[in-house]
């Protein structure tokens, strides 16, 4: 436990702990609130906001100065710090399964940005982005990455969950596509048994839009069963991934998306978004501030052109 950690088990360390994180939302060159402001916020007297404060300045996590009337500004930060005394601990991420090389670029370029920033960091992969922003929105992770067709889609139904950031096109997967069983069909056709994923926001509003008028049956089934099940002669056509079947080979009759609609919402499927709850504001300020974005998209591409190794 490092020495300043004692402090927070004082009286006023409940204090100190909540200008913290209050601090992690500002930048250098800000103005922070008066010490009558926080001593409102956070219910307490003013003797113990300015100790609070001396005792951030003291342990270098913030250092002020006071230009009179016109206020106090944050001339030094140190986020890692504060984040440390805020107690908020390791930031949980969660992201597809890591089953192409793009994945496994953004999953290597999150967790290296991450650890440059020596930020307490952990991520996780789940399938499905219905699944990744329910474990959202019951706090057992603080973001989770989704196309930003998935993400706007939840953001009708749920107002409480937000885009913080927006990757560039193809940072999420490279197209989707029409995968059929008959060699001799080039588009989806009445009468066809067609997989839908239950559990991905991509992949039913594609399946739904490239079937619009037809008389089809969808099967539901997991993503990754796709293969298997057209192979098995269960199912006559899928929405899939480019990306899955140029790295493993795959050899289907494969077609592009026929449906205006369905070419039209696809470039949003190709686009990768990192989501949070609204109310998660230290969250949302500290991975802004503190994680190179472009750097992650760079070891992106390294990854993918096979000129660095994989590491999450």
């Amino acid at each position: 436990m490092k020495d300043y950690k004692v402090e927070l088990l004082s009286k006023n360390g409940r204090t100190s702990i909540m200008i913290a994180k209050e601090m992690l939302i500002y930048n250098e060159g800000d103005r922070i609130k008066t010490v009558g402001q926080y001593s409102e916020m956070f219910n307490t007297g003013r003797g113990t906001v300015q100790a609070a404060f001396k005792f951030l300045q003291e342990i270098k996590a913030i250092y002020l100065e006071s230009r009179g009337h016109l206020g106090t500004y944050i001339m030094n930060i140190d986020y890692e710090k504060l984040w440390d005394i805020s107690g908020i601990g390791v930031i949980m991420g969660v992201m597809p399964l890591p089953y192409s090389k793009r994945y496994e670029g953004l999953a290597t370029g999150i967790y290296k940005t991450f650890e440059t920033e020596r930020m307490p960091f952990s991520l996780a992969f789940m399938r499905g982005a219905t699944k990744r922003i329910e474990a959202l929105k019951l706090g057992r992770y603080n973001f989770a990455v989704v196309s930003k067709l998935a993400a706007e889609l939840e953001m009708r139904k749920f107002d409480d969950i937000e885009i913080i950031h927006e990757f560039h096109i193809g940072s999420y997967v490279g197209k989707h596509v029409v995968i059929l069983r008959d060699d001799k069909k080039n588009q989806i056709e009445d009468g066809m048994r067609v997989a839908m994923d239950p559990t991905s926001t991509d992949q039913i509003v594609l399946t739904a839009y490239e079937c619009e008028g037809k008389k089809v049956k969808y099967i539901e089934m997991s993503y990754n069963q796709i293969v298997q099940k057209l192979q098995n002669n269960e199912i006559d056509a899928a929405i899939w991934n480019v990306d899955e079947i140029e790295e493993k080979n795959i050899k289907f009759n494969i077609c592009p998306l026929a449906n205006p609609k369905t070419r039209e919402v696809s470039q949003k499927d190709t686009i990768a978004t990192i989501v949070i709850n609204k109310d998660s504001k230290e969250i949302k300020e500290v991975i802004k501030k503190i994680i190179d974005m472009e750097k992650v998209e760079e070891i992106q591409q390294k990854v993918m052109n096979k000129e660095m190794i994989p590491s999450y």
